[in-house]
C-alpha cells in the first residue's frame, strides 16, 4: 500500500477528523453488534496516545437526508464507544454548523467528539464540495478508517481529503494489505470461492479472479445459473435466466479453472423434507439450496492444497440450518487449511462467524461492497483520495 497512514504524520496537539464505519445494527436505541466499533479502536487509541483531540464522523443507515431522524442518530454508537474506551465521548447536535464548529474549536487534547450522522444532509452522498469544506473546517488532519465506505465517493470519504492532509487508519491499511494479496502477486496455489445469489452482481469479480487465481469454486444461487448454462434442468431452483449466455461464455473461456457443484441439497415448497441429489437429477417442483457431500469433499480437497484462499459469498441458504452444511463445512476446512484465508465482508463474514471459525481466518473484511469492488480491480475513491507516501 503506497498511501500514508496515521504513523506517517505528526498528530500532536492537532484536531484529527476521523471517518469510521459505525454503520452498526441497533435495537431499542442501543448497539446490538459492536464489531465495527471494536475494529476502529486501534486507530482511535493511537490518535489519542499522540496527544491529539479526536472528532469522529460516520453514517448510519439510510436516512432521508432532510435533517435529524432519531432512529439513525449516532448517539448509541457514541455510548458504546465510551464504554469500550472507558472515557467520555461527547456528542454534537449535527455534523456541520456554527455550534459544531465551536465545540470542535474548544476541544482539549485527548477529548473525543462524535458528530451526528453525515447522511442527515443530502450533500453527503452528492459529495458536495461546500459540505465537504464545512466538515474539513472542524479538523486539521483527516484520517479515513472506513474501508466499508471506501467504494463511495461521498463528502466524508473522498471530498474532505481535498482540503486536509489525508491518511489512512490501521483498519483501512490492514484491509488494503490483505485484499491486495488477492490481486497482486498472490501465493500459489491460489483458490477463490464465490457464492451468493446472482452472477450479474459478480461478473467483473469472476473475470478479474479468473485472471489471477488457479481454481475458482462456485456455489450458492449463482452456481445454479452456471449449471443451467451447462444444460442441466434446475427445476424450481433460483436461476438468473438473463445471465445464462454470460455464464456459457465464462465456462468456455475458463475451462477446468471453474469447479461447479456435482450434487446438492434440495427442498420443496410443500414440506420441510430435504434430499441430496446429483445436480443433473433435480426432480420437478424441487429447488437446489446447498452444495452436497460429494461437492464438499471435492471442494475441500482443492482447498487443502491451497496457499491462498479468498472467499466471497455463501455456498447455500445458510441462514436455514437445513442448508447450512456446505457453507459451514468449507469454513471449517479453511480454518485448518494452513493457507492465508481472506474473507470478503457481508454474508461471508456472517457465515464464518456462525460456523465458529472467524478467529481462525487470516483476515475477515469489514466491507462487503468495498471488498467486492476491490476484488473486481476497481479503484476505490476513498483510498485514491489519500496522500501517497
Amino acid at each position: 500500500m503506497n498511501k500514508k497512514t496515521v504513523k506517517d504524520i505528526d498528530l500532536k496537539n492537532k484536531r484529527v477528523l476521523l471517518r469510521v464505519d459505525f454503520n452498526v445494527p441497533m435495537a431499542n436505541g442501543a448497539v446490538t453488534d459492536d464489531k465495527r466499533i471494536r475494529a476502529a479502536l486501534p486507530t482511535i487509541q493511537y490518535i489519542l496516545d499522540q496527544n491529539a483531540s479526536l472528532i469522529i464522523m460516520s453514517h448510519l443507515g439510510r436516512p432521508k437526508g432532510a435533517g435529524f431522524e432519531q432512529e439513525f442518530s449516532l448517539k448509541p454508537a457514541a455510548d458504546a464507544l465510551s464504554k469500550l474506551l472507558n472515557k467520555p465521548v461527547n456528542t454534537a447536535p449535527d455534523c456541520i454548523g456554527p455550534e459544531v464548529e465551536a465545540l470542535a474549536k474548544q476541544m482539549k487534547t485527548g477529548e473525543i467528539l462524535m458528530l451526528e450522522n453525515v447522511r442527515f444532509h443530502k450533500q453527503e452522498e452528492k459529495n458536495d464540495p461546500e459540505f465537504a469544506k464545512k466538515l474539513a473546517a472542524l479538523g486539521e488532519i483527516y484520517v479515513n478508517d472506513a474501508f466499508g465506505s471506501a467504494h463511495r465517493a461521498h463528502a466524508s470519504t473522498e471530498g474532505v481529503a481535498k482540503y486536509l492532509p489525508a491518511v489512512s487508519g490501521f483498519l483501512m491499511e490492514q484491509e488494503l494489505e490483505y485484499l491486495g494479496r488477492a490481486t497482486q502477486n498472490p501465493q500459489r496455489p491460489y483458490v477463490a470461492i464465490l457464492g451468493g445469489a446472482k452472477i450479474s452482481d459478480k461478473i467483473a469479480v469472476i473475470e478479474n479472479l479468473l485472471g489471477k487465481c488457479d481454481t475458482l469454486l462456485i456455489g450458492g444461487g449463482m452456481a445454479n445459473t452456471f449449471l443451467a448454462a451447462k444444460g442441466f434442468s434446475m427445476a424450481e431452483s433460483l436461476v438468473e435466466s438473463s445471465a445464462i449466455e454470460t455464464a456459457k461464455g465464462i465456462i468456455s473461456k475458463a475451462g477446468n479453472k471453474i469447479q461447479l457443484p456435482v450434487d446438492g441439497v434440495i427442498g420443496n415448497k410443500t414440506d420441510a423434507t430435504t434430499n441430496v441429489v446429483p445436480v443433473d437429477k433435480i426432480p420437478a417442483g424441487w429447488s437446489l439450496f446447498d452444495i452436497g457431500p460429494k461437492t464438499i469433499e471435492s471442494f475441500s480437497g482443492i482447498l487443502k492444497s491451497a496457499k491462498l484462499i479468498v472467499w466471497n459469498g455463501p455456498m447455500g441458504m445458510f441462514e436455514d440450518p437445513r442448508y447450512a452444511e456446505g457453507t459451514f463445512a468449507l469454513a471449517k476446512t479453511l480454518a485448518t487449511s494452513g493457507a492465508t484465508t481472506i474473507i470478503g465482508g457481508g454474508d461471508s463474514a456472517s457465515a464464518v462467524k456462525k460456523a465458529g471459525v472467524a478467529k481462525q481466518m487470516t483476515h475477515v473484511s469489514t466491507g462487503g461492497g468495498a471488498s467486492l469492488e476491490f476484488l473486481e480491480g476497481k479503484v476505490l475513491p476513498g483510498v485514491a483520495a489519500l496522500n501517497d507516501k
